[in-house]
């Protein structure tokens, strides 16, 4: 199996192929090669049996998703965007890469006669928009309030017609907030979700930009990359012309974040939490939906954590070998 990672370089992109890594294969299938790409050349994945080859470019450009695909991998793993922030702050650049370089690549596979790999699209729950019921099930409307979610929003629209169309088979997983996500902070709107657990377990100081009351919809690292794999493998036929499924998550106030922290690891780290409203980033945050029943993906076989909690323990042992700063 041949398999094309886009976005190769980011956080989900690199616990994804570590994890083919040490399977070595994928619904059953031996994967013999791995085509790596993002802005920035990625690094092969230690221990891999299979050959990789990684190659960094901007693949919104004309001509790039040719070049990608020549070798006709078996599953395509678009996990290539810039985030909400930088989407909302620079229109033009996230139409660009979020709208402009899903379509392009969605074209050039469309175009080589005889070819019909599975995609797989990570898609967001910003694809929706308040007003919101209490919990948001499989039938509810997109209507995103925000640049990138609208990009994400047509990218799923495009995925589902091109399936239909039989031009590839596509899945799309509307992902939730990945949390905690290891590294550094970035551009994203939702960044502070992981900053204000990530940074006090570092021995570092995080800032929260919004009120404790602000809810939001969790999953981790670990899951996400569960997610893409259980997408890249499942059945097309269970799926129906329904290609764009909402993730399973936890959902949890702040408050309710930082209180699981402090049953973790205690008052000390909690301490490390300060304060300081954020205009910009509240009003982006209170068009997000909070809590999602996602009973259709559950039965699809998606899975995971069951609490906040869970999340926190597994970041620990992910990426701070079970110690942190107490």
């Amino acid at each position: 199996m041949h398999i094309l990672v886009l976005g190769a370089a980011g956080m989900v992109g690199r616990k994804l192929l570590e994890r083919l890594a040490r399977d070595g294969h994928l619904g059953g299938r031996e994967i013999t090669r791995a085509t790596l790409h993002d802005v920035v050349e990625p690094s092969a994945p230690d221990g891999a049996s299979f050959q990789t080859e990684a190659s960094a470019s901007d693949f919104a450009q004309p001509g790039e998703a040719e070049r990608l695909i020549a070798g006709r991998p078996d599953v395509i793993f678009h996990l290539a965007a810039i985030v909400s922030g930088e989407a909302e702050a620079d229109f033009e650049k996230g139409d660009r890469i979020n709208l402009d370089g899903t379509r392009f690549l969605f074209d050039a596979i469309r175009r080589i006669a005889g070819y019909n790999p599975r995609v797989v699209f990570t898609s967001s729950i910003a694809v929706f928009g308040a007003p919101f019921p209490e919990a948001i099930g499989d039938e509810f409307f997109l209507t995103p309030l925000t640049s990138y979610g609208t990009q994400k929003a047509i990218g799923e629209l495009l995925l589902a017609d091109y399936t239909r169309r039989g031009f590839f088979d596509g899945v799309g997983i509307r992902l939730p907030t990945i949390c905690v996500r290891p590294g550094r902070p970035n551009k994203a709107a939702s960044g502070f979700f992981s900053n204000i657990i990530r940074e006090p377990l570092n021995g570092e100081e995080a800032i929260l930009p919004v009120p404790d009351s602000v809810r939001h919809s969790h999953a981790s690292p670990r899951s996400a990359v569960g997610f893409l794999m259980h997408a890249a493998t499942i059945d097309g036929e269970r799926l129906g012309p329904r290609r764009n499924i909402t993730m399973p998550s936890v959902s949890v106030t702040v408050a309710e974040q930082i209180e699981a922290l402090r049953r973790i690891a205690g008052d000390r780290v909690v301490s490390r939490i300060r304060r300081e409203s954020d205009p910009t980033i509240e009003r982006i945050v209170a068009g997000w939906p909070q809590k999602f029943d996602t009973q259709r993906a559950r039965s699809l076989g998606f899975k995971a954590e069951d609490s906040f909690d869970e999340i926190i323990r597994i970041h620990i042992e992910d990426e701070l070998g079970e110690k942190f700063v107490a």
